[in-house]
């Protein structure tokens, strides 16, 4: 959209310098004349001019009736998701409003199609046991940081994962009870490190599916 702004721009200042300049000469009321002395000569556009403003803004409109084309049938493709309870939970100095997946269908959506997250924001991840975690960034359109705790709230490792980078991210650890997705770095910008604790502790959440 910027790109198609721009060049409409640098168009329609061409065709104003274009306007600005002499036109050979010739008169209004006879083009094929010369006019007359001391009369001003009147400018005329050049026609091929006219024609490339008109291909452009009709390339542009062609595009801007695909993108939102496009854009409607992506959001037409993406699932609805289901409805999620939200906790506060505090690491390190730390304040977080976390939502809780705790189906299967809400851990295996996460993130997914979010175009933002809040600075505090994330998702914290119930595990259906006490194993090693994998994580992939398929459909997920922000960059993320995954931290992996044990049954007991403790953060044993933090992974950083690209956007839409279907690449598998595994936990080294195989105790690993819980999981809580944040925006890039934000374990570090926050001074959060391995072998902080969640709080409350996972024993209090009273949420269902936790590993207790």
């Amino acid at each position: 959209m910027n790109q198609f702004l721009s060049q409409l721009h640098q168009q329609m200042a061409i065709s104003e310098v274009a306007a600005a300049v002499p036109s050979g000469g010739r008169s209004k009321d006879d083009p094929g004349k010369t006019p007359p002395l001391g009369q001003r000569r009147l400018p005329q556009r050049p026609r091929c001019l006219q024609q490339a403003s008109l291909v452009i803004i009709f390339g542009g409109l062609c595009w801007l009736t695909t993108v939102n084309l496009g854009r409607a049938q992506t959001d037409a493709d993406v699932p609805p998701a289901q409805p999620m309870s939200t906790m506060t939970l505090h690491l390190g100095k730390a304040t977080i409003r976390a939502e809780v997946a705790a189906t299967p269908d809400q851990r295996e959506r996460g993130l997914m199609f979010r175009s933002m997250l809040g600075d505090n924001d994330g998702m914290i991840f119930l595990m259906p046991g006490i194993a090693p975690a994998t994580f992939w960034m398929k459909n997920t359109l922000i960059p993320l940081s995954v931290a992996f705790f044990d049954r007991d709230g403790t953060l044993l490792e933090i992974h950083d994962m690209k956007a839409l980078d279907e690449t598998i991210t595994r936990s080294e650890s195989n105790q690993i009870a819980y999981a809580l997705e944040m925006n890039l770095h934000w374990f570090a910008l926050n001074g959060v490190k391995p072998g902080d604790k969640l709080d409350p502790a996972p024993s209090k959440w009273g949420q269902p599916g936790a590993n207790k």
